[in-house]
């Protein structure tokens, strides 16, 4: 039976333009189409494990607006448990998405809004949460502090810690050793060591410098190439698992750490976790938006059948 997962994380309202290439400063240029739709990573990864079956609880702060009553809808549809921190002083985060119209490569701008004022005592507040969980995973979009301190009620219930160092940010030493799995793509693998991460054998000596400051096992992941399953007991590159032409990658990292968690959940191991969330990955760049490309259990299970 799975234990529950608990996420920490951001909701932004995604305003998604797709266009045949980003505007320079000061020049307007037309777009081709334009989505609102959910988004922010902890918001994504949670949705991504509802659909998936997972037991999953999202701590976040929403302000008390139209975008939070979007949050509502799409977590209720999912199956989400939201912890939820009204505050009405500030507004629900949003960003802006660029989506390049001819290989679906996107640049984001996010405001997080009220989700910017996590802090430790709200980790508190919810710390009998993360301590009945069998996962918890947490990324960057809220404030570092927030997040350092829920991986520490975490670690010290003997619950799996994940962080998803998106987006790319230099972290504070001690982190790293509250992290039973760390999952930068090539961009954060870079920010976080210094290695240029081109190949799957610069992916193997970024993940050993992260195995150095601390971290229990490294999963770089490496878009089209797959993604590399990297601990002190041995190193393993595993393909992705492709559903189709892809369509946008906007959610694709949300996917695959959102599989990764639920499968560890339901107790994986570590590379079946992997190839299950490359799959749920797979699925979701054949299709537009970020929390609503996530697919169901099903969808990822009839497709590993066919690989």
């Amino acid at each position: 039976m799975s234990k529950p997962l608990v996420i920490l994380g951001v909701f932004v309202a995604d305003a998604a333009y797709r266009a045949p290439r980003q505007p320079r400063i000061g020049e307007t240029i037309l777009g081709l189409d334009f989505k609102l739709g959910p988004g922010g990573k902890g918001s994504n990864q949670s949705v991504a494990a509802g659909r998936l079956g997972a037991d999953v609880s999202f701590i976040t702060r929403l302000g008390t607006d139209d975008f939070a009553r979007m949050a509502n809808e799409i977590w209720a549809e999912a199956g989400v448990k939201p912890a939820i921190i009204e505050t009405p002083e500030s507004y629900t985060g949003s960003a802006f998405i660029f989506l390049e119209e001819a290989t679906g490569n996107n640049a984001i701008i996010i405001a997080p809004g009220a989700a910017a004022l996590l802090s430790p005592a709200d980790i508190e507040k919810n710390r009998a949460l993360i301590e009945g969980a069998g996962v918890f995973i947490t990324q960057l979009e809220q404030p570092v502090d927030a997040a350092r301190h829920a991986l520490e009620i975490a670690r010290a219930a003997g619950v799996t810690t994940i962080l998803n160092p998106a987006p790319a940010a230099s972290l504070p030493d001690e982190i790293f050793t509250l992290c039973d799995y760390l999952t930068p793509n090539e961009s954060e693998a870079e920010e976080l060591t210094g290695i240029e991460v081109r190949t799957v054998d610069d992916a193997r000596r970024a993940a050993d410098a992260l195995l150095a400051k601390g971290v229990g096992t490294v999963i770089v992941t490496l878009g089209e190439k797959g993604a590399l399953l990297h601990s002190r007991d041995g190193s393993e590159h595993l393909p992705v698992v492709s559903a189709g032409p892809v369509k946008e990658t906007t959610g694709a990292g949300d996917a695959f750490n959102a599989g990764f968690a639920t499968a560890l959940a339901r107790g994986d191991t570590p590379s079946n976790a992997v190839r299950f969330a490359t799959a749920v990955a797979g699925i979701s760049v054949t299709r537009a938006g970020a929390a609503l490309s996530m697919p169901t259990l099903q969808e990822v299970e009839a497709l590993l059948a066919r690989n």
